[in-house]
């Protein structure tokens, strides 16, 4: 217990602190930390520790005491680390281009139709004006990802978007990247060619081995695993010839998933994938009718999860392998780094509405692609047939999405994890009906917490993790040498 009476808070900056192990993390604004031991800490409240203690002046260089506070150094560090608080709009902006699906995934979030229904793919009209829209976004980075259903069900509308986008960007000049998430069954030679050429990122679903990924992802006509993987090594073979990222995949953990993380974990090393995504449900969708067969608890997802985390490190540690594992690459770059990656999950406000949006077929317009996947409308701002980015900018729900996931004025003000950390409204909304997360029972904020606490403890016990996590950060991504 900390005896208030002897605290000198003339002396202390600014911090949030936990006690983490033998020792205390402190954490300031800016996202700066130190550890102390208990008679250090001591020292340092109390406003008697050595000055020309290693603790002090780390302590001092950090922004942590009051007398010697570098105000122009602490505000430049906090913008450089919040930049999305300075952005001019979004520039993530997803596609639907049709609710069309070839799988039955038993935690479809998508609200998936069958592939006869072409009633529910997006019209060339539609996808013109969605185009349009994107353009008069004032952010000079324009990401546009293609999603579904089946992305490419829809193959003439995807090519037109790219065809158009470009053809716009020849006078707007922005920095424009298109990005296909799909599961690659109609994927052929043909369009593989014009994405790989027109510069398409690729991401695919691969949840493990081969009875799970079937089991999980349900392909009605054939074997999901064998062609999702075919695809992806020809992908992965082929990539190394062009000026883009590594073709990724991402795995969803369901229940069937806990006990077989190394075999997972293999299945992406033996394919020479650099990372993985260790996925966690999300209560959205067919994942919540079927929650009692595949789901789990909070503390059960972190157990898999750190049993993963420390065979990712043997890897590295032992036999010298370069992979990742991108929730905690995310989070080590808002611990370790300057820099911030964008996740908008991490966040605060999250990027609903700010950093991204999401178009559907019908043209209607949606905060994020979780929005979407809601059986309501509530997250729903606008349609490109009727509405333009101003008018769409100041809907009330993107400025209430921004104020229910902003961290100042809740139980986050006092968490020591608050600069790295963010919150999901709809997730939230999913959970208690209520867009304002009721903490501390949010299943999110039971999973940071416990995520972050177990990456503290490995940096704080090992300079050689420390080393890694700090490589997977400054190193995000792959890029072909040609790129360089």
């Amino acid at each position: 217990m900390i005896d208030h009476k002897r605290v000198n808070y003339s002396k202390l900056g600014f911090f949030r602190f936990k006690k983490l192990g033998e020792d205390y993390l402190l954490t300031n604004d800016v996202g700066d930390y130190i550890f102390l031991s208990q008679k250090d800490f001591n020292g340092y409240i109390e406003g008697k520790l050595e000055k020309k203690s290693p603790q002090y002046e780390e302590l001092k260089r950090k922004n942590f005491i009051r007398e010697e506070l570098n105000l122009d150094q602490y505000v430049k560090g906090y913008k450089q680390k919040n930049q999305f608080l300075f952005s001019t709009g979004p520039s993530l902006h997803i596609i639907v281009v049709t609710l069309r699906c070839d799988h039955k995934c038993v935690y479809c979030q998508a609200s998936s139709c069958s592939v006869g229904d072409k009633n529910k793919d997006l019209s060339e009209e539609n996808a013109r004006k969605i185009v349009d829209y994107i353009f008069s976004v004032p952010n000079n980075n324009i990401a546009i990802e293609f999603q579904g259903g089946e992305p490419l069900l829809n193959w003439p509308v995807v090519k037109f978007i790219i065809e158009y986008a470009l053809k716009k960007n020849k006078k707007e000049k922005k920095n424009l990247e298109f990005r296909l998430v799909s599961n690659f069954i109609s994927m052929d030679e043909e369009k593989m060619n014009y994405l790989f050429e027109k510069a398409v990122v690729f991401c695919t679903s691969l949840d493990g081995p081969e009875e799970l990924h079937n089991q999980n992802r349900i392909y009605i006509k054939g074997n999901s695993y064998q062609i999702t993987i075919k695809w992806l090594k020809k992908l992965l073979k082929k990539y190394k010839n062009y000026y883009i990222y590594q073709p990724g995949a991402l795995t969803t953990v369901t229940r069937r998933s806990l006990p077989i993380y190394k075999q997972i974990i293999d299945q992406y090393v033996g394919l020479g994938l650099d990372n993985i995504v260790l996925r966690p449900l999300t209560p959205l969708g067919m994942a919540i009718k079927t929650w009692q067969q595949i789901g789990y608890s909070t503390s059960q997802f972190l157990e898999f999860y750190k049993r993963s985390l420390d065979y990712i490190l043997e890897l590295n540690l032992k036999k010298g392998l370069r992979f990742r594992e991108m929730i905690t690459t995310n989070m080590a770059t808002k611990i370790l780094t300057d820099k911030d990656p964008n996740y908008f999950e991490l966040r605060s406000p999250c990027g609903a509405g700010i950093g991204q949006m999401l178009y559907n077929y019908n043209g209607d317009i949606y905060t994020c692609d979780e929005g979407r996947m809601v059986d309501e409308e509530i997250f729903r701002i606008g349609n490109v047939l009727t509405d333009n980015y101003n008018s769409i900018i100041n809907n009330q729900t993107i400025k209430t999405m921004c104020l229910a996931s902003c961290l100042d004025n809740l139980p986050c003000d006092n968490c020591v994890y608050k600069p790295y950390c963010g919150t999901c409204p709809v997730v939230s909304y999913v959970e208690s009906g209520n867009i304002f997360p009721q903490l501390p029972n949010n299943s999110r904020c039971q999973l940071n917490k416990g995520i972050f606490d177990y990456i503290f403890k490995k940096i704080q016990k090992s300079d050689k993790i420390k080393k890694i996590f700090t490589e997977w950060a400054t190193s995000r991504y792959q890029f072909n040498k040609k790129l360089c």
